[in-house]
């Protein structure tokens, strides 16, 4: 085991996810960490908002960002944390509160890493963009999130996951028109509309590009439907929400054009679709020495990191960006969500020796 406080990481992360931290409801956690890392001395730390950024300032030709964020999805009967044995259950232990207690002890261990290194968490990845905690650090203090390369600590089953997936939310509404279920034949039900829409869907044929040696298998998703207004109504309106997440080989702007473009066909006057939120892919991008050493480190091996994460932001930003941390990137947002104690050892070990030089 690589150096470390030698804290009982499994124990540390039940700690976390006894502390609710749905999306906007980050508080009690971001105090929980800024109160762990103020023991420290050797941490500048620094809060904004419900963001916790701690760094050292020892002078280093470089320095590192290892970055988790402290919300979770909502909550289906995982609340409480389980544990038995070497596995913890509960609600954002993979999600990512494992890879939390990681950097809270890397954190307290590490007072004179071989890189400066700033220690980020941040809130509200969970939901819209637009509420991100890394965007608003990046409006209220740029300087914090200074960096020549960054690890962002999502699940990685402890293996470099490169790049990752952008993201497209979209709406596509169709209209209709409104007539008594007696007599359809006087409107136009706008949810048997859907039908040539979703068949759309079921058809399509995902891309599967492969960039730096990494796949990226591309997703469509109808994710959401409405419609109707009365048991006794032909309805007039009907919407599909969508969610498309592709590879990095192309911008937001192009991947957008091509998904309208896609559904175009069954569009009429009236229709319309429109993108709701969007977040941009980010390329594979391990030519920096620090993340060529994570890759060594962790094993070597590297996979295209299906989903998206805040790689993207630093990447956006021009630092560049792998994600790597312990848990099963497959259990999270479901109700079984687990980790084990070897998969934060792993990680911890792995992220020491490199922060150690």
């Amino acid at each position: 085991m690589g150096p470390g406080t030698g804290a009982d990481l499994l124990a540390a992360t039940a700690e976390l996810v006894a502390v609710p931290s749905l999306s906007q409801q980050e508080s009690a956690l971001a105090d929980h960490v800024e109160m762990a890392l103020r023991r420290s001395r050797w941490l500048e730390v620094a809060r904004v908002g419900d963001n916790v950024v701690a760094r050292t300032g020892l002078g280093r030709p470089g320095r590192v960002v290892l970055a988790g964020h402290l919300d979770t999805v909502p909550p289906k009967g995982n609340e409480v944390p389980r544990t038995e044995g070497d596995v913890l259950w509960g609600l954002g232990s993979t999600d990512m509160k494992g890879g939390l207690a990681v950097m809270l002890d890397l954190a307290a261990s590490m007072a004179a890493p071989a890189w400066d290194v700033t220690y980020v968490f941040y809130a509200a990845e969970e939901i819209a963009r637009a509420h991100s905690g890394l965007l608003e650090l990046a409006r209220h203090a740029p300087q914090l999130l200074a960096a020549d390369a960054a690890v962002v600590c999502e699940p990685t089953n402890s293996a470099v996951e490169a790049g990752c997936q952008g993201v497209i939310k979209a709406e596509v509404v169709l209209a209709g028109q409104r007539a008594h279920v007696a007599r359809p034949w006087m409107g136009r039900n706008a949810v048997h509309r859907l039908g040539p829409v979703l068949a759309l869907l079921e058809g399509w044929s995902p891309r599967r590009p492969v960039i730096d040696g990494c796949e990226y298998r591309e997703s469509l998703q109808a994710v959401r439907v409405s419609g109707g207004v009365a048991s006794n109504v032909v309805p007039d309106r009907a919407a599909v929400e969508l969610n498309y997440r592709f590879a990095p080989d192309r911008g937001l702007d192009a991947a957008a054009r091509e998904l309208g473009q896609m559904l175009a066909p069954c569009l009429e006057d009236g229709d319309t679709f429109a993108v709701t939120d969007s977040a941009p892919a980010a390329p594979p991008a391990l030519g920096h020495p620090f993340l060529a050493a994570l890759v060594e480190a962790s094993g070597g091996a590297v996979t295209g990191k299906l989903g998206w994460t805040d790689v993207a932001f630093f990447a956006e930003r021009g630092t560049p960006a792998a994600n790597f941390g312990p848990g099963d990137p497959e259990l999270a947002h479901t109700a079984g969500e687990m980790i084990t104690r070897s998969s934060l050892e792993r990680a911890r070990d792995v992220l020491s020796r490199l922060l150690a030089g």
